[in-house]
């Protein structure tokens, strides 16, 4: 069985649209400007250190539910290991009551900064099973009263939170990754499929996956709606665009995206982003986040792009 929904223009699936900004600085002001530009989501990475300044979710998070009224809110990603789980399940329950509802909790297990682990005492070879359990903690401590758990990293005895949050049963997970182990992991605990640098049939393949993963875990056909988390750069010229995605990630990632920009992201005129999207709507992706790709200087203009020139081809 599948969860892919029947190929078509994608705007005949009900496709959802977000964007990834800073939320440093200025974050009330970048939330607002989302929202006006008629994004579906918000959302904002983190890490405790990375290669450039980065964002705190649940801070930035908040920040952006007390200045805006109907966006969506979603943790792109909160980096799952670094938290006792009791106190992550707390800041999900309550960032989803100060945004009345609009929060989704967007999972990853980090790694590829080991020095952010050692900060926080978490040993990075630790980080998928503790993601795992934290999950399963997560999901008991927003749905139950009483909790009672005794696992390898956390044991609850009789625990309860008040507030639990607004969304029942609880507010949505969203699991990104790229592996089977990350597709095994939304299959079990999930609602929401977040690839990154991902190819159309990348996305193709994992979905099918997902699909065999959910019936295995014993989940109802359909559980599991695809996303896409993909670098963008939208710009009248086709060859600036892809410059300034270069520039961009070589920098943020410290590696040569020479090679890899045409692959893993959606770089390009409007008319390039357009086509390029509908390849992965009909590879299954229904909700698609677009992560500033370009240097900080053309985020504003590439946010405005992307909302006034790609996306109503989908609406």
């Amino acid at each position: 069985m599948s969860t892919i929904e029947a190929e078509g223009t994608g705007a005949g699936t009900n496709t959802e649209f977000g964007i990834s900004l800073r939320l440093l600085g200025g974050a009330k002001a970048e939330a607002r400007n989302a929202e006006a530009l008629g994004y579906d989501y918000l959302l904002t990475g983190e890490h405790v250190m990375f290669h450039g300044p980065v964002a705190n979710n649940m801070v930035s998070l908040a920040a952006a539910a007390g200045a805006t009224e109907t966006i969506k809110l979603m943790s792109g990603i909160v980096l799952v290991p670094l938290y006792p789980a009791a106190l992550l399940a707390k800041q999900v329950a309550v960032l989803d009551v100060v945004s009345d509802g609009r929060f989704s909790l967007g999972i990853g297990v980090g790694g590829e900064f080991p020095k952010e682990f050692a900060a926080v005492g978490v040993p990075v070879t630790e980080r998928g099973a503790r993601t795992n359990e934290a999950l399963e903690v997560i999901d008991l401590l927003l749905r139950e009263k009483d909790v009672h758990f005794d696992g390898r990293f956390t044991t609850l005895d009789g625990v309860s939170l008040s507030p639990r949050g607004v969304q029942k049963p609880r507010v949505p997970f969203w699991v990104a990754g790229r592996k089977d182990v990350a597709m095994k992991r939304v299959a079990r605990y999930a609602e929401g499929w977040l690839p990154y640098m991902y190819t159309p049939q990348m996305l193709t393949e994992s979905m099918e996956k997902i699909a065999q993963f959910t019936a295995d875990a014993g989940r109802p056909e359909g559980t599991v709606r695809g996303g896409l988390f993909i670098f963008t750069c939208v710009h009248e010229d086709r060859a600036t665009a892809l410059d300034l995605a270069n520039q961009q990630l070589s920098k943020q990632y410290n590696q040569d995206f020479t090679e890899l920009v045409e692959k893993y992201t959606i770089a390009g005129s409007p008319q390039d982003c357009i086509e390029r999207i509908q390849q992965y709507i009909d590879a299954g992706a229904r909700t698609i986040m677009f992560s500033q790709g370009c240097p900080p200087d053309y985020v504003d203009e590439n946010t405005r792009l992307i909302a006034e020139s790609v996306i109503p081809a989908f609406r």
